[in-house]
Formats: structure tokens, C-alpha cells, sequence
């Protein structure tokens, strides 16, 4: 099995730095949020099976010719049984690697989430306070303040949308609609899930450029995401001037303590509503879509890159 852990040494390589950059450069994204975002999951997930499945095959090498002989043969090793031959020492501390940066992986996740859930919690308690429900929207709050603001709280149960009193006296009614339409695109494609999933892989590997790239990527993807669904209720224009208007009235003024933990970069897990010059373009402009066949190399890649640690795992003997 040692050819299977070099080939997915080499994979996790690839798609740790050169794969991560070259996609972050890529113009074709902002084409087909949907597909980059897709592909982004996949060099995510496959690069952290690759690294895990590299060490993992690498340690089980001496118990057998796949893992789940290996595994199976393990089993009878821990149980006393004398025939089956005991890992050197360089075997077992790639084991020990391989469930010890899994575990990491896990942990980390389940770390995040807990911490962004709670924020979220004391967060929301501190809106119902300070905000008051906005008259012709359901699950939406008005925050008494001059700076247009506009955000969501995701929630199982609650979702919540905010808005300012300084937006809604500076935008028009439409105006307001197409920033509804964005906000609420978030809370129904459940955007903070891919947040959050990106955000704890860069918490658990932030030296890796994967991860820092993959979550700022994913955040400038979803914007146009939700900008593609908030279109199809509003005029491009419109949409437009809302987005402009917020993005360009922010200021560090003093702030109320809800207004100042509103911030999506203090409040983590939530998409940041950041207009990227990508996303002005796309703005100004429809682009033009990614064809069809395009696409589905796109998903093809996806799945290739997911499917092939995957099946050399089980099969490593693949690669003779």
C-alpha cells in the first residue's frame, strides 16, 4: 500500500497550494457561483481525506494489502492473536498522526459550531431587546440607528433579518424589498452552514492556503448566490443601488452596543455582505453563464477528486 500513500500525499499536496490558488485567480467562478462553490467542497473534503488517508494507509502497510484486511488483521493484533506481525515504530506514529489530525478535524468543528452557536444566541436575546419588529415583514427587526444595516441571524426554529432605521429612511420601498430578497436568499439556501464548515477548517488549519482561500472565496461566492435569487424578485438596478448603498454607508462612527455587534466579522458564521469588485461587476452587468458542458467538467472534477481518495482507500491495490 506504500504507492497508494504516495499517490495521496501527493493529492493532498496538490490541493493544499497550487489547486486552491489557481481556482482563487480563476475569472469563471463569478460565471457559476453554484459549480465553484461545489468545487470548493470538493478540494476541501478531498484534500483533507488525502492527508488523513496518507498517514492512515501508510501506518496499516505491514497488516495488509487494503484497509479493510489491514483493519480487520489490526483487530486480531489488539486481540492477542501471535501470527499477525506488530507495525514498527514509524508505522504506528502514522497512525497515531492520522487519528490524532482527525480527531483535530472533528473537534475543531464541533468547537466552532458550538461557539458560533452561542454567539448567535446572545446576539439574537440582545436584538429583541434593543430592536423593535418591523411592521410588514415577519422575522424581521428594526434597529433604531442612523447606519444602514442589513444582516441575517440564521436559526433553526427563528431566522432573523435586520434592518436599520437609517436604511430604511434612505432606501426606496423597492430598495428595501431587493435587500429583504438577499438576506432572506441566505436564511433559505442556509448559506451559514457552508460558513461554518469553512470556517472550522480554517480554524483547525489556518497555516494551510486551502483553508483561508476556500472561506474567502466561499464568502464572495454566496453573495452572488444570493444576489442571483434576490434577481429573480427585484430589477437589476434596484438590487444594485440597495447593495451600493449599504456597502458605501458604513462608517466607524459610535454605535449603539447592538450596532456595533452587528458587524458580520464580529459575528461569525454569517455571511459578511463584503461587495467585491467581482460581485460589483456582476452587479453592473449579468454575466455571461458558464455553458453547460463547462458545468458538468466542473462536477465531473468534483466528483473525481472525491471519489479517488475514497476508493484508494478501500482499495489501494488499485495502483498495483
Amino acid at each position: 500500500m506504500l504507492l497508494t500513500s504516495y499517490f495521496l500525499a501527493a493529492l493532498a499536496i496538490a490541493l493544499a497550494w497550487p489547486t486552491p490558488l489557481a481556482l482563487s485567480k480563476a475569472k469563471w467562478t463569478s460565471r457559476s457561483p453554484v459549480a465553484a462553490v461545489i468545487l470548493w467542497q470538493g478540494i476541501a473534503l478531498a484534500g483533507g481525506l488525502s492527508m488523513i488517508g496518507a498517514m492512515l494507509v501508510w501506518g496499516l502497510d505491514p497488516l495488509g494489502d487494503d484497509l479493510l484486511t489491514a483493519l480487520h488483521r489490526g483487530w486480531l493484533l489488539l486481540m492477542g492473536d501471535p501470527t499477525v506481525p506488530f507495525p514498527g515504530v514509524v508505522h504506528l506514529f502514522a497512525l497515531s498522526t492520522a487519528f490524532l489530525f482527525a480527531f483535530h478535524l472533528v473537534l475543531t468543528l464541533i468547537r466552532a459550531t458550538w461557539r458560533i452557536l452561542r454567539q448567535r444566541a446572545k446576539h439574537r436575546e440582545l436584538l429583541l431587546l434593543l430592536s423593535n419588529p418591523a411592521a410588514n415583514s415577519p422575522n424581521t427587526l428594526v434597529l433604531d440607528h442612523d447606519t444602514p444595516v442589513a444582516y441575517c441571524v440564521p436559526g433553526i426554529t427563528r431566522p432573523i433579518t435586520v434592518l436599520s432605521r437609517g436604511l430604511l429612511d434612505q432606501l426606496s420601498e423597492s430598495e428595501q424589498a431587493a435587500v429583504l430578497a438577499h438576506e432572506r436568499s441566505h436564511l433559505e439556501q442556509r448559506h451559514d452552514v457552508l460558513i461554518l464548515a469553512f470556517t472550522a477548517w480554517h480554524e483547525a488549519l489556518p497555516w494551510l492556503p486551502t483553508s483561508k482561500l476556500s472561506l474567502h472565496a466561499v464568502r464572495q461566492l454566496i453573495e452572488m448566490l444570493a444576489d442571483d435569487q434576490a434577481l429573480k424578485d427585484v430589477d437589476r438596478s434596484v438590487l444594485l443601488r440597495a447593495i451600493v448603498t449599504v456597502a458605501s454607508a458604513i462608517s466607524p462612527a459610535e454605535d449603539t452596543p447592538a450596532a456595533s455587534s452587528q458587524s458580520t466579522t464580529e459575528l461569525e458564521g454569517v455571511p459578511s455582505g463584503e461587495l467585491t469588485s467581482a460581485r460589483l461587476q456582476r452587479l453592473l452587468a449579468a454575466p455571461n453563464p458558464l455553458s453547460r458542458s463547462r458545468r458538468a467538467l466542473v462536477y465531473l472534477a468534483t466528483t473525481l477528486l472525491l471519489g479517488c481518495p475514497t476508493v484508494l482507500l478501500i482499495a489501494p491495490r488499485l495502483l498495483g
